[in-house]
């Protein structure tokens, strides 16, 4: 073969091979590269204080997110809900947790972090878990119910402006009980009860409790159900519906413990990309066993449970997730921007 011969014999041979790497390439690039125009480098999910349901839920679906995204991402403590609320509407975090009850009043302009501002930046992204309100004692304190509480109990109820903070003072004046009002994040709260700095524990969060599971292990403790009377008191007059915290779920517990709850939302700041969101929504919601491998209150992090918001608008991306993937059918007066 003449030297031009062999010369364009061998371009021919490279040119093919790089028209197959081009088409390789092509195959392997992702489908929905194109969405991911506009796509935040780094998030931030906004939780709670440590030692509560909400930061460690929190972070680790922020990390697997970001994991499975490929992109920086993670939690950050905060106030819980109220303020996440705020965090989220104005953008300082993209993604947040909150509850119904902050959720309803901070649309309605009355988040005690910013009075007179509605807060309907904040969309709604998936359904989390409910959150029981109970109440811790040590077991040497004597106190194995409400009415045992005497007066002017120091009570903590989490960090200010949390779902705890924010409703379980009222709940507590509802059912007669007097007292001196304290607040922490949940680890600090609970080594003041251990300390004797606290007679009792208001909690708000998900179960199990990271700091009720600690105190269990180093002292004995009291966790006290409400009588029959005090919960209708308490659904009569809050947004909450009935929950029993099972007895498996700590080892105090000999037998499900009567109590209220009220349901937990993942939220997104709502103009944040629809294929961001949708695909962050994915990434939770198409495979519970690695949330329950998280936080065993994931459980109830189904895609059949997107129903229980019925407050918050829906993120265009969250929402046609759910429509795809779990047949809601979310009317388009409750999605962002319709």
């Amino acid at each position: 073969m003449s030297g031009f011969k062999k010369f364009f014999a061998s371009l021919s041979v490279t040119m093919f091979v790089m028209s197959l790497v081009v088409a390789a390439s092509a195959v392997a690039t992702p489908a929905n590269a194109e969405d991911r125009t506009g796509w935040p480098s780094s998030f931030t999910v906004g939780t709670a204080s440590q030692g509560g349901t909400f930061f460690a839920y929190g972070s680790g679906w922020a990390n697997l997110v970001a994991k499975e995204l490929g992109i920086s991402g993670g939690g950050e403590v905060t106030g819980g809900p109220m303020q996440n609320m705020a965090l989220v509407h104005n953008g300082n975090v993209q993604f947040g947790m909150t509850t119904m009850g902050p959720a309803a009043e901070s649309l309605e302009g009355t988040n005690p972090i910013a009075p007179g501002l509605k807060m309907d930046k904040s969309c709604a992204m998936f359904p989390m878990y409910q959150t029981p309100f109970s109440v811790t004692a040590l077991s040497s304190s004597g106190i194995k119910s409400i009415s045992d509480i005497p007066d002017g109990a120091r009570i903590g109820f989490g960090p200010a402006g949390s779902t705890s903070d924010t409703y379980f003072p009222r709940m507590m004046e509802a059912l007669g009980v007097k007292f001196d009002r304290r607040n922490g994040g949940w680890s600090d709260l609970g080594g003041q009860l251990q300390d004797g700095l606290l007679d009792v524990i208001a909690f708000a969060a998900g179960i199990p409790v990271p700091a009720v599971s600690q105190l269990e292990v180093q002292t004995n403790v009291n966790i006290i159900e409400f009588t029959e009377e005090e919960q209708a008191t308490i659904m009569e007059k809050f947004p909450v519906s009935a929950f029993e915290i099972p007895a498996n779920t700590y080892t105090t517990l000999k037998a499900p413990a009567r109590s209220v709850a009220m349901w937990n939302f993942a939220i997104a700041n709502c103009d944040l990309p629809t294929s961001f969101v949708k695909a962050a929504v994915d990434v939770v919601m198409s495979d519970n066993a690695r949330m329950v491998n998280i936080h065993r209150a994931a459980r109830s992090t189904l895609p059949e449970n997107w129903d229980k918001n019925r407050v918050l608008k829906w993120h265009p991306g969250a929402a046609e997730w759910f429509k795809e993937n779990a047949g809601a059918d979310i009317p388009d007066s409750m999605i962002y921007g319709k």
